[in-house]
C-alpha cells in the first residue's frame, strides 16, 4: 500500500505538446536507451524544455510517475523515507467486573518517500534538477541504478536489509549546467550509470511551433517573436541567452490582452525589453539590462518594420 504522503502522478499526453522532427528524434533516442535498461539524463540550460520532455517520455512509458525536485537541504531520508510522527495504541480491558485495566504504547511510524515507492512498485522516477541536491544525498542511487538493489534503513523494519528494485522501474534525470548558482557537481560514478543527452536551443521550426501552441497567436505574429528572440540570442551580448521561454512569455502577454501584434504599437517594444532584459541578465545587473533594452529596441524595430 502506498502511503498517502507520497504523490503519484498518472502520465498522460499534454494537449499542447509539440512534436516536430527535432523533438521526435530526441524522444526516440531516449526511449531506446530506457528500453535497453539505462536511465536517461537531460542536461541543459534553464528553459530548454528538459522537464517537459521528461514528462512526455514518461507518458510514453505508460507507468505511474513519481517526481522529485532537487533541493540543497535534501538528505538520503528525504528520498528513501523516515520516521514521521508516532502511532498510538490504547487497550481497555473490562473483563473483570468493577476492574478496568488499561494499556498504552507509542511507536514511531515509518513512511516510505518517493524514491522507495518508485523502486518498490516499478514506477517511473523523474528526478528534476537532481544536481541541486547534495551528492551525498544521491549516493543511494548508485546501487539502485547499477545493481538494482536499494539499501533499506534499519528503522524501516522488515527482515530484509535491502529492497530488490522492481523490473519496471525507470529513472529520468534533468540538470542545469554546473556553472549555475546552487548546482552541485554530480559524482562521476553516478553520471557513469546514466546516458546523458545534452539539450541545446530548439531549431527555428520547433520554437515557432511551440510558441504558436502555447500562445494561440497567428503564425505571422509567432514568427516575429521567435525571430526577435533568436536574433538577440545570436548577438552574443547577453549574460544568459534567451530561450523559448521568452517567446512564450511575450506571446502569452499579448494573447492575454486579446491583441494581435499589429494592435500593440509601442507597447510591444516595451514588453520585449522588459521580458528579454530580465531573462538575459543577472538579478540586479541594471547596467547590462539597460544595454540589452537598447539592443532589443533596435531588433524589434527591424522585425516589426519588416512585417509591412
Amino acid at each position: 500500500m502506498i502511503d498517502e504522503m507520497t504523490t503519484v502522478l498518472e502520465p498522460s499526453p499534454m494537449a499542447d505538446f509539440v512534436e516536430t522532427k527535432h523533438v521526435k528524434d530526441i524522444t526516440k533516442r531516449a526511449l531506446s536507451y530506457i528500453k535497453a535498461g539505462f536511465p536517461v539524463h537531460f542536461r541543459g540550460i534553464s528553459g530548454s524544455g528538459k522537464t517537459t520532455l521528461a514528462m512526455h517520455i514518461a507518458s510514453k512509458i505508460k507507468r505511474p510517475v513519481v517526481m522529485i525536485h532537487g533541493d540543497e537541504e535534501f538528505t538520503t531520508s528525504d528520498l528513501v523515507g523516515g520516521e514521521h510522527g508516532y502511532r498510538f495504541r490504547k487497550v481497555v480491558d473490562r473483563f473483570v467486573s468493577r476492574v478496568m485495566k488499561m494499556e498504552e504504547d507509542m511507536t514511531k511510524h515509518w513512511v516510505d518517500n518517493r524514491l522507495t515507492v518508485a523502486c518498490k512498485y516499478g514506477f517511473t522516477l523523474i528526478y528534476d534538477e537532481f544536481t541541486r541536491s547534495r551528492p551525498e544525498a544521491n549516493n543511494i542511487l548508485l546501487a539502485i541504478l547499477q545493481e538494482k538493489i536499494m539499501d533499506l534503513p534499519v528503522g524501516r523494519g522488515g527482515e530484509q536489509p535491502y529492497l530488490k528494485v522492481h523490473p519496471d522501474f525507470t529513472a529520468i534525470f534533468t540538470s542545469n549546467p554546473e556553472e549555475y548558482a546552487g548546482v552541485h557537481r554530480s559524482q562521476d560514478a553516478l553520471r557513469d550509470r546514466m546516458i546523458t543527452i545534452d539539450m541545446d536551443y530548439f531549431d527555428h521550426e520547433t520554437e515557432l511551433a511551440i510558441t504558436r501552441a502555447k500562445t494561440k497567436l497567428s503564425r505571422r505574429d509567432s514568427e516575429t517573436i521567435v525571430n526577435i528572440v533568436r536574433e538577440l540570442r545570436e548577438s552574443g551580448k547577453c549574460e544568459f541567452a534567451p530561450t523559448i521561454r521568452a517567446c512564450i512569455m511575450i506571446g502569452k502577454t499579448i494573447s492575454a490582452q486579446q491583441l494581435t501584434l499589429a494592435q500593440t504599437n509601442g507597447v510591444f517594444t516595451q514588453m520585449c525589453q522588459d521580458i528579454l532584459s530580465s531573462e538575459t541578465s543577472r538579478v540586479g545587473s541594471k547596467t547590462n539590462q539597460n544595454k540589452i533594452k537598447v539592443l532589443v529596441g533596435d531588433i524589434v524595430a527591424k522585425h516589426y518594420n519588416n512585417r509591412s
